[in-house]
């Protein structure tokens, strides 16, 4: 999906330990206005190794996930924490896609509010929508949900399916989109749940829009998340959502889309009920788009250009 007029540099290395002289003689040979990074772990790696770097260099770091849920469940969170307490002061410029996030890296880890810049997360809804346009729905009359994701932990397609199993609706259907390390054992989950006959586990496709549009919810059970994508692909797929509040700053975008777009719920018996209340839809057709216009890619694009402008 990257153009190929964008250019990329492979370090061929299979660890961020070993990426670290790689790196920083890549960088010091591209001379660079600007370094973008957008994973915790290589941010706080970029940002101490700045005396290393061309003088001058500008180091933005994006955050991706809420700190106070994501750091918790990191192996080395001790060392995550207090690197993130000594190294994004040092940031020019900290990106992050929600207030929620904002709020806490100025609160937790005394970054400098003016250094924050709020960025929604980019979605190219034109070629979403035009990819789901063949919408794929299972047969039958019952509700049929959605979810996507990597089949981790983070993303708690566990306990989506114990809830799920608690529905009561026989003629439901879950379709899961994705692949990874818990597939075996999920699949096992459902089949212990005596609900494997009604999910459907499709693995990883290079249209996951179509089957989202074939939904009448999709759901987001993850139990940490920046500003989780595939809901709001789901929205540009006209497809409401329900996610719980771990889910990160998908409940900010509640209040700009139509009543019952988005319905943030404790995973429990709180996220069933709201299982229980969708109603099965026409399926069949593309419904319409549900996102809000910032998260539209242009939207972002154009908000980017401009903080790149401004240091020119």
């Amino acid at each position: 999906m990257v153009p190929r007029t964008i250019a990329t540099h492979s370090l061929e290395t299979g660890s961020l330990r070993r990426s670290v002289l790689p790196m920083v003689k890549a960088i010091r040979a591209l001379k660079p206005r600007i370094v973008f990074s957008t994973f915790g772990y290589v941010n706080l790696a970029l940002l101490a190794l700045r005396p290393f770097l061309p003088r001058g260099t500008q180091i933005w770091v994006r955050e991706a996930n809420l700190p106070s849920i994501s750091l918790p469940n990191n192996r080395y969170h001790f060392l995550m924490r207090l690197g993130y307490l000594l190294a994004y002061q040092r940031a020019d410029r900290v990106i992050c896609s929600s207030v929620r996030m904002r709020d806490e890296l100025v609160q937790d880890f005394g970054v400098d509010r003016t250094r924050i810049r709020i960025l929604p997360n980019p979605v190219d809804e034109d070629a979403i929508r035009r990819l789901a346009n063949s919408v794929i729905r299972s047969a039958g009359k019952g509700v049929r949900f959605a979810a996507a994701g990597r089949l981790v932990r983070q993303k708690g397609f566990d306990r989506l399916l114990e809830m799920f199993a608690k529905l009561g609706v026989d003629d439901a259907q879950l379709s899961i989109v994705g692949d990874g390390p818990m597939l075996v054992g999920l699949q096992h989950l459902a089949s212990t749940l005596g609900i494997a006959e009604r999910v459907s586990f499709e693995g990883f496709t290079d249209n996951p829009w179509c089957h989202m549009a074939g939904a009448d919810a999709f759901l987001l059970p993850s139990r940490w998340e920046g500003m989780p994508n595939a809901a709001l692909e789901a929205l540009a797929c006209g497809v409401p959502v329900i996610a719980t509040p771990e889910s990160g700053g998908i409940a900010e975008i509640a209040a700009e889309t139509p009543p019952g777009a988005v319905t943030v719920v404790e995973a429990g018996q709180s996220f069933v009920e709201a299982m229980r209340r969708v109603v099965p839809g026409n399926g069949g057709h593309l419904r319409p788009s549900l996102l809000p216009p910032r998260f539209r890619m242009e939207s972002v694009v154009d908000t980017f250009d401009q903080w790149l402008d401004e240091r020119a």
